[in-house]
C-alpha cells in the first residue's frame, strides 16, 4: 500500500516546480501513519513557498529502500528520499551535499555526531532525520521482589540474571541475536566491552581482542548458564524479546524509547540505566539514525534546500520525534525537549545522544557487513562455539565487501 500526498494549490505557471518526496512509514497502526505528518509539512511549506509543490509517497519500511533503489535505477529518482541509508547513492555521485542545499544555520544545527555519521569521504550527504539511543531496561517489580538493585556491571547482570532465574523469570536477560536487528544488540555489547565495529581510523575491527572478550563473556556467563530464556539468542528476534518484556516475562534487556512507552502502557514498571560495562556503566551509548537526502537527477537543488530548511525547524523536528517516541537530530530541538517537562521520559535518552556511537553508515560496504552480522552473530554464543572464529568470519566478509567497492 502506498499513500500519495499531493499538495493543494492552483495549477500554477511554467515556473512551478513539483518536488517528489519518498518517505518511510513509522506508524504502527492506521491511526499514526506518517502520511499525516508529511501532509502537514508539505501543505505548510507550499503555503509559504508559492511556486513549489511537494508530492509525497509513503511506503512501509519493508519496501521503501527497495522502491527508491528501483526508481533510481530506472532514471526516475525522487528529489528527496527519507530512507535507511545514503552512502551508495553518495558514492555514485547521485546526491547533493549538505552544503549545496542547506542554509548555514540549518547545517550547523545538526548534532555533531550525527552530522559526522552522514559523511562520505568527509563530505556530508546524509541528513539525519530522526534518531534513538539505547539503555538497559529492567523490570522494577521483578527486581524488587528479588531484592536486587539496578545493574551497573557485567557481573551485576550475571548475578541478577541468576537470581531472577531462581525465581522463575522466563527470560532473566533477553539477548536477541536473531536476524531482525542483531547488528544493534551486537554493537551495544561491543561498546560495553570497550570495542566497536571500527577502529579509531574507521577501518573494520570486528574481531578485535575487546570484541572477542565480550562475546566470550556473554557465552560463558549468560548463555551457557541458561540465563537468557527458552529461545536461543540466535533464534530470538528483537520484536519477540520486546513483546515478552511488555508481558512481564523479561528481567533485563537493551531497549529504546518506543519500548519504554509500550511497556508502561501494559503496566510494566520500567527501570532504565546506562549499558553496564565490565567495570561500571558504559560511557557511550549506541545510537541509531535514519536519513533524508536530496537527489541531483531533476536539478531542483534550490527548491530541495528550501524544503529542508523549512522541514528542520524545531516545530517539525519535535512533532515527528514526539509522535513516534524518537529523538530529535538538531541541537536546538534537543535543547527544547530537555527544557520541557512533558518530555521527561525521554530525557535519559536525550542525555546519551550527543556522545552516542552509530553504525559506520558512511561505508557502502556496511549493508553487506550488517547482513553478515545478522546471519552469523547468534552462532558466536551457541553451545560449543568459538566466538573468535565467528567474529573472524564476519570480519573477513566485511573487509572483502569494502575491498570490492
Amino acid at each position: 500500500m502506498t499513500a500519495t500526498l499531493a499538495g493543494c494549490g492552483g495549477s500554477g505557471g511554467s515556473g512551478d516546480v513539483t518536488l517528489k518526496l519518498v518517505a518511510a512509514d513509522y506508524g504502527t497502526s492506521d491511526a499514526n501513519k506518517s502520511d499525516k505528518y508529511w501532509d502537514g509539512v508539505a501543505r505548510s511549506f507550499e503555503a509559504s513557498h508559492p511556486g513549489i509543490k511537494v508530492e509525497v509517497t509513503v511506503y512501509p519500511w519493508t519496501d521503501v529502500d527497495r522502491k527508491v533503489a528501483e526508481m533510481v535505477k530506472a532514471g526516475d529518482a525522487p528529489d528527496i528520499a527519507q530512507i535507511g541509508a545514503y552512502a551508495d547513492y553518495a558514492k555514485a555521485g547521485k546526491l547533493y551535499s549538505a552544503d549545496q542545499m542547506l542554509s548555514i544555520p540549518v547545517q550547523a544545527n545538526f548534532l555533531p555526531k550525527l552530522a559526522d555519521a552522514g559523511r562520505v569521504d568527509r563530505i556530508q550527504y546524509g541528513l539525519p532525520f530522526v534518531a534513538s539511543t539505547r539503555l538497559l531496561f529492567y523490570n522494577k517489580k521483578l527486581f524488587g521482589q528479588a531484592g536486587l538493585p539496578a545493574p551497573q556491571t557485567w557481573s551485576d547482570i550475571a548475578g541478577d540474571a541468576a537470581a531472577l532465574k531462581q525465581r522463575g523469570v522466563t527470560y532473566p536477560f533477553a539477548l536477541p541475536l536473531g536476524q531482525e536487528e542483531s547488528q544493534a544488540e551486537t554493537l551495544m555489547w561491543m561498546l560495553s566491552g570497550g570495542g566497536s565495529y571500527t577502529d579509531d581510523v574507521g577501518s573494520y575491527d570486528i574481531d578485535s581482542e575487546e570484541n572477542v572478550k565480550t562475546f566470550t563473556w556473554l557465552k560463558s556467563n549468560l548463555v551457557d548458564k541458561g540465563l537468557v530464556g527458552p529461545v536461543a539468542p540466535g533464534k530470538l528476534n528483537r520484536a519477540k524479546a520486546f513483546e515478552a518484556f511488555t508481558k512481564g516475562q523479561v528481567g533485563m534487556l537493551n531497549g529504546h524509547p518506543t519500548l519504554m512507552e509500550e511497556a508502561e502502557r501494559k503496566g510494566i514498571d520500567v527501570g532504565m540505566v546506562p549499558l553496564p560495562g565490565e567495570t561500571g556503566p558504559t560511557e557511550g551509548s549506541m545510537g541509531v539514525a535514519d536519513w533524508i537526502m536530496g537527489f541531483k537527477e531533476n536539478g531542483h537543488r534550490a527548491e530541495i534546500g528550501k524544503f529542508f530548511d523549512f522541514m528542520f525547524s524545531d516545530k517539525n523536528v519535535i512533532e515527528f520525534a514526539d509522535t513516534y517516541d524518537m529523538l530529535p537530530v538538531t541541537d536546538s530541538a534537543s535543547a527544547s525537549m530537555e527544557d520541557n517537562p512533558d518530555f521527561k521520559p525521554l530525557h535519559q535518552f536525550l542525555t546519551t545522544l550527543p556522545e552516542a556511537e552509530f553504525y559506520p553508515f558512511g561505508k557502502t560496504s556496511w549493508a553487506q557487513a550488517s547482513e553478515s552480522i545478522k546471519e552469523n552473530i547468534g552462532k558466536a554464543v551457541e553451545s560449543g562455539a568459538n566466538p573468535e572464529t565467528v567474529l573472524a568470519k564476519i570480519a573477513r566478509e566485511a573487509t572483502a565487501a569494502e575491498a570490492a567497492e
